[in-house]
């Protein structure tokens, strides 16, 4: 990575994730990262990892070359007009917010910045993240290179246009929560049975992480996989008709759906 400083508003769960792949693969020393968070604990944590605070959110764009917005889509409008004062056409942004455009963060702070719009999911805390970006027209391929490195280094990363971003979301943003929402369903049914929840758990975890691979690997399509699983006669598709009978496909894609027009919502 470049010498580009980099701060980062807000202290959360997705800035620690971004600060400790980071520091973990070297691509930065602690000193060259910056985080402001108006809550004292989360400075604190940031600051047992070598990372210095700002004092507020115009003093981070100051100290900063890279900017990422690690806070709730909510507070942008807050956010932005706190450091509106200290933007300038050299600093480039960063939003990871569920819905927020580009545009609408230039808005915001009154510049048309070089930025990078960022949607990542939380297993990016353990290094195994997906996430996409899109760029905005300005910004050098040096720059975003520098940025997409941050989340390619803790999982994977794509590149796609800005008009799939809020659609992006339903499929790796907000989908680790229809993984966790399976698992609940597994593993209850398996303690309504008389098994131990936690050696249900350990089988529901290897089998999501072999079917991952199966699925990434195989060269089968889900499709493919699903027939190899199902013999005729079986037990694996009596299971599946129950769920094709409740239309459990066409209930997951209604959710994705929502969740898409949310995001839309969220931007405006």
């Amino acid at each position: 990575m470049s010498s580009k400083k980099i701060g980062f508003i807000g202290a959360g769960n997705m800035a620690t994730a971004m600060v400790n792949g980071i520091l973990r693969n070297k691509a930065k020393n602690a000193d060259e990262l910056c985080i402001f968070d108006p809550d004292e604990s989360k400075r604190e944590a940031m600051a047992q990892l070598g990372v210095s605070a700002a004092k507020n959110g115009a003093e981070l764009v100051e100290k900063s070359d890279i900017i990422i917005l690690a806070v709730k889509p909510q507070t942008y409008d807050i956010v932005l007009s706190e450091i509106k004062s200290a933007v300038r056409e050299e600093k480039i942004f960063v939003t990871i917010a569920a819905g927020i455009s580009i545009e609408y963060v230039r808005k915001g702070i009154g510049c048309d910045c070089p930025m990078v719009r960022v949607m990542p999911n939380t297993p990016l805390l353990l290094g195994k993240g997906a996430t996409a970006l899109c760029r905005s027209e300005n910004i050098s391929d040096e720059d975003f290179e520098e940025v997409y490195n941050i989340f390619a280094l803790s999982g994977e990363a794509v590149v796609l246009t800005e008009d799939k971003m809020n659609a992006i979301i339903a499929v790796n943003g907000s989908s680790p929560a229809y993984v966790y929402l399976f698992a609940k369903a597994m593993t209850d049914y398996a303690v309504s049975v008389g098994i131990d929840a936690q050696t249900a758990l350990k089988l529901v975890c290897k089998t999501f992480e072999g079917s991952a691979e199966m699925l990434r690997s195989s060269g089968d399509t889900p499709e493919q996989l699903i027939e190899k699983v199902c013999s005729k006669g079986g037990t694996t598709i009596e299971a599946m008709n129950v769920l094709k009978d409740r239309n459990v496909p066409q209930a997951i894609m209604d959710a994705m759906a929502a969740c898409t027009k949310r995001a839309e919502e969220l931007g405006k």
